[in-house]
C-alpha cells in the first residue's frame, strides 16, 4: 500500500502499546520493522510499566519512557516538543488511541502511520483501514498486517522475549528448592472477573500435580492478585486426603516479583498454567509450555501461538463476549471448566525424554568453514559410538549456526542435505539449523534458545535431563542458559571453556562422559 514509506527513513518511532500482552504480540513486527531499517535508529516510545519487555530486545534502540511526567494536556505538549527535537522521519503506531496520533502529529513527524481507528484518520498521512479483515487477525498478525502497509515484507514468527545468562541463573537459583515439573499457576487477569477461572479449581489442579506427577507449583501474579494466590495455597491444603504440602512442593511469589524476573521465572518453570492475560503471552514468548484457559475473550484473537500450546475452552452461546464482567452472573464459560480436563491437559504437556544436542561443524565433522560442497564433508569416524547413547534413551539432535546461508556462501538445500545425511545414516531424531546472520540478531542463532526450546517442544524433551556437545563456548553457554550439563569437544574451535560441565578430547569421549554421568545419577 505504501510501498515507498519505509526505505528511506533514518530515525523511526514506535508508539507502543499499554498492555503486556498486547506489547508481546507487537515484538514480530518489531523485528520486521528492525529487518526492514538495519541502518535506522528504532525508538520505543511505551509506558515504563511495559518498558521491561523490550530491555534486551536488539530491535530496539532506544525506550523512551512515557511516564507520569507527561500526564495532562501540559504534559502531551511537552512530549511532542521532546519528540520534535529528535528529528523522527517516521512513525509507527501500534496503540490505536487517538492521542497517539495526535503526539505524534503534534511532534511534526512527517510520516504517520496507523490504523484508522478512534477519529483519527486526518491525523495520520498513511492510515490503514480497520476493514473486516483486520478485525479478524490474531493481534501478531494484526500488527504485521501494519507495518507490511508501510512497505515491509513481514516473516511469520511467534514473539520471543530475550533474557540474559544471568537472569536465568537468578530464576532458576529462586526455583531449586522446587520439585520438577514446576508448574507455574497465573491465576490472575488484570482485565476483569470474566477472564479468571475459579480458585478452587486451580487449588485442585495445584494439588494434583504435586501428588499425581510429583511436581511442585510455583503461585504467580501482581501486586493486586496476592489475595487470589493466598487463597489457592490455603485451599490447596483442602483438596484430598493427602500428605501435607511441604516447601519443596509450593512457592508463592504472587506479588514479590518485578516484570523482568517474572519473565525469568516463567522462562526457568516447566509448564504455565494461566488464564487469558499478560503472563500468557509472556510464556509462549520465551518458550515454555503453555495451558490457557479462555472464558470471554477469544484464542483466535489473542491465543497463545506455540506449537503444543493447549486452549481450553467451552462453546457457549454468549462467548467470546469480551466483557470484563459476566453480564449474566453466571460466568457460565469458566464454570463449565473441570479440573479434570485442565489437569489432563497439564499432564500431557510435561516433558519426559531426554535428548543429547549436538553442534555440527568441528563435533560431528570437520570444521570446513562454511561447508558448501559434499566432497568436504569429513565426519569423524567416532560419529559410530553416538549408537551408545541411543541404547541408552538419549534422543539425537543437531543444532547448528549456519549464516553461510545469509551471507550467500552456502545453498540452504545444501545445509539441509547435509543435516538429513545425520538423520537417514547416523540415527539423529532430527536436525535444526539457523540460517540467519550474526547482525539479524535472531533469537534461534546460538547461544541464544530458540533451536532448542523448539526441539525441547517438538520432541517433548526435559532439558534438565540433556546434554549440549559441542566445540564452542556458544554451545556452553547454550547448556548453561538451558539448564543442560554443558560437554565440551576439542575437535574443533575452543579447548577449553570455564562453562563446560565437562571437556573430552572427541565424540568417543563425550559418550563416556554421559554415560558415566547417566549411571551415576541412576544409583544415587
Amino acid at each position: 500500500m505504501y510501498e515507498h514509506v519505509a526505505g528511506r527513513c533514518g530515525s523511526v518511532l514506535v508508539r507502543g502499546v499499554n498492555w503486556i500482552g498486547d506489547a508481546v504480540m507487537t515484538i514480530p513486527a518489531l523485528r520486521a520493522l528492525r529487518r526492514s531499517l538495519p541502518d535506522a535508529r528504532v525508538s520505543l516510545l511505551v509506558k515504563p510499566w511495559v518498558s521491561p519487555l523490550f530491555e534486551k530486545d536488539p530491535a530496539i534502540d532506544e525506550i523512551i519512557s512515557y511516564s507520569e511526567d507527561f500526564r495532562g494536556i501540559s504534559g502531551k505538549l511537552r512530549l511532542s516538543r521532546k519528540l520534535r527535537n529528535r528529528n523522527f522521519c517516521m512513525t509507527v503506531l501500534f496503540q490505536n488511541a487517538f492521542e497517539a496520533a495526535l503526539l505524534t502529529f503534534l511532534a511534526g513527524i512527517p510520516e504517520r502511520i496507523g490504523y484508522s481507528r478512534d477519529g483519527r484518520k486526518f491525523l495520520l498521512t498513511h492510515p490503514v483501514d480497520f476493514d473486516y479483515r483486520a478485525k479478524g487477525l490474531h493481534h501478531i498478525d494484526y500488527y504485521l498486517e501494519l507495518v507490511k502497509k508501510a512497505g515491509i515484507t513481514p516473516t511469520a514468527e511467534a514473539p520471543w522475549i530475550f533474557l540474559d545468562l544471568e537472569e536465568r541463573l537468578r530464576a532458576r537459583a529462586a526455583l531449586e528448592t522446587l520439585k520438577r515439573p514446576v508448574v507455574a499457576v497465573n491465576p490472575g487477569a488484570t482485565y476483569g472477573s470474566s477472564k479468571k477461572w475459579l480458585p478452587e479449581r486451580f487449588a485442585e489442579v495445584a494439588a494434583r500435580v504435586i501428588h499425581e506427577i510429583g511436581g511442585s507449583i510455583l503461585l504467580l501474579g501482581g501486586p493486586k492478585e496476592t489475595a487470589i494466590a493466598d487463597e489457592i495455597h490455603q485451599e490447596m491444603r483442602n483438596v484430598g486426603a493427602a500428605p501435607p504440602i511441604g516447601s519443596d512442593s509450593v512457592l508463592n511469589l504472587s506479588g514479590k516479583t518485578s516484570l523482568r524476573e517474572l519473565i525469568g521465572i516463567i522462562a526457568e518453570s516447566d509448564i504455565l498454567l494461566t488464564n487469558d492475560s499478560g503472563p500468557m503471552h509472556i510464556g509462549y514468548a520465551v518458550g515454555t509450555p503453555v495451558v490457557a484457559i479462555f472464558g470471554s475473550t477469544s484464542p483466535e484473537h489473542t491465543g497463545p501461538v506455540g506449537a503444543t500450546d493447549i486452549v481450553i475452552r467451552k462453546t457457549v452461546d454468549c462467548a467470546p463476549c469480551f466483557e470484563r464482567e459476566c453480564r449474566r452472573k453466571t460466568l457460565e464459560c469458566m464454570d463449565r471448566i473441570t479440573a479434570e480436563e485442565v489437569f489432563a491437559a497439564v499432564k500431557r504437556s510435561v516433558r519426559t525424554k531426554k535428548a543429547i544436542f549436538f553442534d555440527r561443524d568441528g563435533t560431528l565433522c570437520r570444521d570446513a568453514h562454511y561447508l558448501s560442497r559434499m566432497e568436504d564433508l569429513e565426519l569423524f569416524p567416532s560419529i559410530s559410538s553416538l549408537q551408545k547413547l541411543k541404547d541408552d534413551g538419549f534422543a539425537l539432535i543437531g543444532i547448528t549456526n549456519q549464516s553461510g546461508v545469509a551471507r550467500g556462501l552456502v545453498q540452504k538445500e545444501f545445509t539441509q542435505n547435509v543435516n538429513r545425511i545425520f538423520m537417514e545414516q547416523h540415527g539423529f531424531d532430527d536436525f535444526y539449523y539457523c540460517p540467519h546472520h550474526p547482525d539479524e540478531h535472531c533469537h534461534c542463532r546460538k547461544p541464544e534458545l530458540g533451536m532448542l526450546i523448539r526441539a525441547r517442544n517438538e520432541h517433548f524433551i526435559d532439558l534438565r535431563r540433556s546434554f549440549v556437545v559441542g566445540d564452542k563456548e556458544e554451545d556452553m553457554i547454550l547448556a548453561r542458559a538451558s539448564g543442560a550439563q554443558g560437554v565440551l569437544v576439542t575437535t574443533g574451535k575452543d579447548q577449553t571453556s570455564a562453562r563446560a560441565d565437562a571437556v573430552a578430547d572427541g565424540l568417543e569421549s563425550a559418550v563416556r562422559i554421559i554415560l558415566s554421568r547417566e549411571q551415576k545419577k541412576d544409583h544415587a
